[in-house]
């Protein structure tokens, strides 16, 4: 079922609610939207009430009215939650899982627990990708931009490989970029994370995600961790089962 949930400063947000049980709010990653899951899903099904929405300035909820922030993405997060009665469990991937820190550590934000897979905390700060990215998208070169994110943000080693960026979701990575040139690189903080937390990784993701995935597994010595051997940051697609079975432990 289909709904709209308004955020804190009146952003409408496309939410998605599927099943029964337990309810566990979804948050997607950059280029993504309130389909990203659905290879997860029929792994999820059961004994769960599944919430998916698509991001502010991702088709079909609201654009950003300004620069984003990571408080925004929070305030949204909180009233998906709050439309899942106020209290649920919580995944995240790459963007999406830095939103599930970001709400974990500010209040917790009625998150029961929280999963994360592979948040990109390493590309915060970086002002110099935000204004190429800015610049490509305004000249319309939907490839370039592309090209910029997966290269200085995703990291993905083979971005020559890649196809011009969706154009209904370049605005959305535009206002991801926004958020994280305007946070910080300090992966000690999330240790003010009082709910229990489990780190899911791909055993055959690139660099440096490996690197960050252990500091934050530092950062959090009480959080579970799970890695998917031969997997890589597409691990949702490429082995759902897996995926699924792992925010499920």
């Amino acid at each position: 079922m289909d709904t709209m949930v308004t955020s804190a400063d009146g952003t409408r947000l496309a939410v998605r609610r599927d099943g029964r049980g337990d309810p566990l709010v979804l948050v997607h990653g950059s280029a993504g939207g309130l389909d990203s899951w659905d290879p997860v899903l029929p792994f999820l099904a059961g004994d769960l009430e599944i919430f998916r929405y698509a991001r502010r300035g991702y088709p079909p909820s609201g654009d950003c009215p300004r620069a984003k922030t990571f408080a925004d993405d929070v305030a949204d997060l909180r009233a998906v939650v709050a439309a899942a009665g106020g209290s649920a469990h919580v995944a995240g991937g790459s963007y999406g899982a830095t939103v599930g820190l970001h709400a974990a550590l500010a209040d917790g934000a009625g998150i029961r627990t929280l999963t994360v897979f592979e948040p990109p905390l390493f590309a915060a700060g970086n002002s110099d990708v935000l204004d190429r990215y800015r610049s490509a998208l305004a000249a319309g070169d939907l490839l370039a931009a592309n090209r910029i994110f997966a290269a200085d943000v995703a990291r993905f080693p083979f971005p020559g490989q890649l196809g011009a960026a969706d154009p209904a979701e370049a605005g959305g990575m535009l206002h991801d970029l926004e958020a994280l040139a305007a946070d910080s690189t300090d992966v000690t903080r999330w240790a003010g994370i009082g709910v229990p937390v489990r780190i899911v990784s791909g055993g055959a993701t690139w660099a440096p995600m490996p690197d960050t995935m252990d500091a934050l597994a530092a950062a959090l010595p009480k959080a579970a961790r799970v890695i998917l051997d031969g997997q890589s940051h597409f691990a949702s697609h490429t082995a759902p089962d897996r995926f699924a079975e792992a925010l499920r432990r």
